[in-house]
């Protein structure tokens, strides 16, 4: 067997199939909607011969090659599925038929699926940069690797083995991102779900603080510049968005804060849009809050701040916030509705132990999510298998073309993406093993 594949012309392997009719029949056709980026071929809506303003058109046949000539350049090109058979084809679309002695079907759609052409009939195709044409000539001067038929089809099963896994790394990704966004929440519930047990105690938010400052009924005058002026858009995920485009002088700030200056370790709880955010003031720096918003000082004989952040927040608490709640559309409570309501409050020597536990879960979380999103993005479907067939393509034919892998920056790159992706599906099959 040669241990080198030729790159070929696609005119030695595809005809344009050039039988047309002048006037079609007074009847439904099916028509093709061509996706672009290798994206495969899919059935249009219908279209009646009648009304038909062209006159020549082509009839597909299924397992032909369809190319579109406005589209061709963005990778619009595929295989005629077996439900567009005799589907009408308008002169902005060339029909080609496959030597299936020289070439498999499965593996020119790999090259399809993989977008492999884009970059040959983008140079090649003429026109503006709205509309650059792309012709029959276009497609078949472009050049692709052919290996011997068996090779074909071996090299087809294990782009399909890799899809496969491809697959179900994404089926793995999205039930851990299910089962991570669940898991904080669940296991809150768990620990903040009887309050009547080991020394727990049911308290009225009231009572567990030193202090309820509500800044409802005040709205300081804005400025350019100064001190930063927080609103509950501010509160996010048990954090501070320190950045603003709202402000207030100091002498506002002097005026309108007389009900209370927030101090580390107090809590700003968002009373409407979102309802339920709270965070933790981390330092001294000063600030101005807005009206939905409450600061809430705890009562250290009872709670820690970082506890009453976590009890404010588990699930049954949130019920029983929104249970008080009004409006309809936007949800929001009053400082005297919320101050009623109950919170599951442990002794203060296990206060500190659960705040960790459960950070140490939210960062777990945390990660795992980040890790999914990374994942996801270099497992983009069409990146992916661009990669995939180009990797393989690349590697069994090396010694075919002289761009190796270390003469070709270019080809580096790709593998190099083509490495990280297969980790990364390893990363996730090992923090998901399947069952």
């Amino acid at each position: 067997m040669p241990n080198t594949w030729p790159l070929v012309p696609l005119g030695e392997v595809l005809t344009q199939y050039q039988e047309y009719i002048d006037a079609p029949e007074p009847k439904e056709y099916p028509k093709l909607s061509v996706r672009l980026y290798g994206k495969g071929v899919v059935l249009d809506t219908p279209a009646n011969g009648s009304s038909l303003k062209m006159q020549r058109h082509q009839l597909a046949k299924s397992g032909q090659v369809i190319l579109s000539e406005i589209w061709g350049k963005k990778g619009a090109i595929g295989f005629v599925p077996e439900e567009g058979n005799g589907a009408l084809c308008t002169s902005h679309f060339f029909l080609f038929d496959i030597q299936k002695d020289k070439l498999g079907s499965k593996y020119l759609q790999a090259i399809f699926t993989s977008n492999y052409l884009e970059e040959q009939l983008g140079a090649d195709a003429k026109g503006t940069t709205g509309y650059a044409a792309v012709r029959p000539r276009n497609l078949l001067v472009c050049k692709i690797p052919l290996p011997p038929l068996d090779e074909q089809r071996r090299i087809v099963a294990r782009i399909e083995g890799l899809a496969a896994k491809i697959e179900e790394a994404r089926r793995l990704s999205t039930e851990a991102g299910n089962a991570a966004e669940a898991l904080f929440p669940s296991a809150s519930r768990n620990i903040f779900g009887n309050p009547q047990v080991d020394g727990w105690k049911g308290v009225t938010l009231e009572r567990c603080c030193e202090n309820i400052i509500d800044y409802r009924g005040r709205t300081p005058p804005p400025a350019d510049n100064g001190i930063p002026h927080l609103t509950s858009a501010n509160i996010k995920h048990g954090r501070i968005d320190w950045i603003t485009t709202k402000f207030v002088s100091e002498e506002t700030y002097r005026n309108y804060m007389t009900r209370g200056i927030p101090k580390p370790g107090d809590l700003i709880f968002t009373m409407e849009a979102p309802l339920g955010d709270c965070a933790i003031v981390p330092d001294e720096r000063m600030f101005s809050l807005a009206q939905r918003t409450l600061l809430l000082r705890p009562n250290r004989d009872l709670v820690s701040s970082e506890f009453l952040a976590k009890a404010l927040t588990t699930p049954g608490v949130r019920e029983a916030i929104y249970a008080k709640a009004t409006g309809t559309t936007v949800k929001g409570i009053a400082s005297k509705r919320l101050k009623h309501v109950i919170l599951p409050v442990a002794p203060l020597s296990e206060q500190g132990r659960i705040v960790t536990y459960l950070d140490g879960l939210q960062a777990k979380v945390d990660a795992l999510k980040k890790l999914q999103a990374e994942t996801d993005a270099e497992r983009d479907e069409q990146r992916g298998l661009m990669l995939l067939f180009k990797g393989i393509v690349g590697l069994c034919s090396s010694m075919a073309h002289s761009n190796t892998l270390f003469n070709d920056p270019h080809r580096a790159h790709e593998y190099l993406a083509l490495a990280s992706l297969l980790l990364r599906l390893l990363e996730i099959a090992k923090v998901n093993p399947a069952p």
